[in-house]
């Protein structure tokens, strides 16, 4: 099973993620591409919140899709183009991910993706024992 870790030599997590995660020995390791807020019909969700939420269950989709769960989850890499949208992301992994895993994770703004209409983009890597 992962382990999440966050060391006392460390400042404690500034969101809902740990600094670091213990992947045991053999486990199948899974790499998510950069999912979007575009739904199975190809349609692109309106904001900034519901982009997230669409990008979460989309990773989760991949996730069941190869035997896996939330749980074996170890990583997240966020792209976001305005750091307004940081407080939509927070909400929409909180609603769809839970506070139950909580991944190492990077965030990042940037000046754009790849379409002006996408605003969030969500890279995730899970291993399962």
């Amino acid at each position: 099973m992962n382990q999440f870790v966050n060391p006392k030599a460390s400042h404690k997590p500034l969101g809902a993620y740990s600094h670091s995660v213990k992947v045991p020995a053999g486990a199948a390791w899974l790499v998510v591409a950069g999912q979007v807020g575009i739904n199975a019909k190809g349609k692109l969700q309106v904001g900034a919140r519901k982009q997230a939420e669409q990008a979460f269950r989309n990773i989760l989709a991949c996730l069941k899709e190869n035997g896996m769960a939330k749980k074996d989850l170890v990583k997240f890499t966020v792209f976001v183009t305005d750091p307004r949208h940081i407080d939509d992301y927070r909400a929409a992994r909180k609603k769809v991910i839970g506070d139950e895993v909580q991944p190492a994770s990077t965030l990042l703004i940037v000046d754009g993706l790849a379409s002006p209409d996408i605003v969030i983009e969500i890279e995730a890597m899970a291993a399962k024992a």
